[in-house]
């Protein structure tokens, strides 16, 4: 959403005051997030009157979404930790004259226009392709191929998976998929191991995001063990295995920091009255050793680490 300069004039005038709910602050991708979020609606006036790391529990978003509907928010920022547990929390804020933006993932049965304003979301299905397609170069023929997905009703990591087990069925017929599924973080690297102990011959990995992956690859470690991975978001450290070429060697990177920005600016709009798209995404950028710094700098908007720029050799 374009802002112009007297939107951001109205804005200021109005003192909006905005909460952010996140799923976590854990992340790579959620600090960049709450960054383009935090940043733009500073430019707008709007003052961020709390920001809550639900940790992925449905009844930590339930209470921040109670506490900030109590405290009068005029807008919340919100990705939703699961879909029917914290639908009526969700459902709540708009019935209470709040304006409602979802980051992600839409709350089961809630509808735009009546129950939120806008959806603000990367194309998650998009990201388990790119990262599909990454990694099929690097699997021999009739390969066992392990998919680690993530035990939740959450839509983004469950659009993924689906996306990146499809485009292995239909494109290479000859791989078999070996499909975990975590619950918590740290369970990730129990997990992995038992994984790839059942299948010796485990010939490549994917993981639904970087922070897992990152397990994984500690886990790889131990076992001593090379084993080809792709995964989502390009956070440092994911940065850096890839630059590595081990043992990430493709990701799908979301834009974290233009969708807050986007998120922001939806918002704002849908304060000063005026209509705004129901659905907003943003697409996937293809990441591997060849292009990671260009990537790391356009996504985190800084230079590439310093170990990044060494694998490469680009720094002595």
């Amino acid at each position: 959403m374009l802002l112009l300069p007297e939107d951001l004039a109205r804005a200021r005038f109005r003192n909006f005051r905005v909460g952010i709910v996140l799923h976590t602050l854990e992340s790579d991708w959620a600090q960049q997030q709450l960054a383009g979020l935090v940043g733009t609606l500073g430019d707008c006036g709007v003052a961020v009157i709390d920001v809550v790391d639900c940790g992925f529990t449905p009844e930590l978003q339930i209470r921040a979404l109670d506490r900030l509907i109590a405290e009068r928010a005029d807008a919340i920022i919100s990705l939703p930790v699961a879909n029917t547990k914290v639908a009526a929390a969700h459902a709540r804020v708009a019935e209470a004259g709040i304006k409602l933006i979802l980051l992600d993932n839409v709350p089961t049965g809630l509808l735009p226009g009546k129950d939120y304003v806008s959806l603000i979301s990367a194309d998650n299905f998009g990201l388990g392709k790119i990262a599909s397609e990454g990694l099929a170069s690097h699997l021999p023929d009739n390969a066992d191929l392990g998919v680690l997905g993530y035990d939740a009703d959450f839509f983004a990591t469950n659009e993924r998976e689906i996306a990146f087990v499809k485009w292995m069925q239909i494109n290479r017929p000859d791989v078999r998929l070996h499909v975990r599924r975590f619950a918590s973080l740290s369970e990730v690297g129990a997990i992995a191991r038992d994984l790839m102990t059942a299948h010796s011959d485990m010939a490549g990995m994917f993981v639904v995001w970087d922070t897992p992956a990152m397990a994984v690859a500690q886990a790889m470690k131990t076992m001593k063990r090379k084993i080809p991975m792709s995964t989502v978001d390009l956070g440092r450290d994911a940065a850096i295995s890839l630059a590595a070429n081990h043992p990430i060697v493709a990701i799908a990177a979301q834009q974290p920091s233009r969708q807050g920005e986007a998120a922001a600016s939806t918002t704002v709009t849908s304060l000063l009255g005026r209509l705004v798209p129901a659905w907003i995404a943003l697409p996937g950028v293809a990441v591997d050793r060849s292009n990671v710094v260009e990537c790391f700098q356009t996504i985190w908007r800084r230079p590439a680490p310093k170990e990044v720029l060494r694998k490469l050799k680009l720094l002595s």
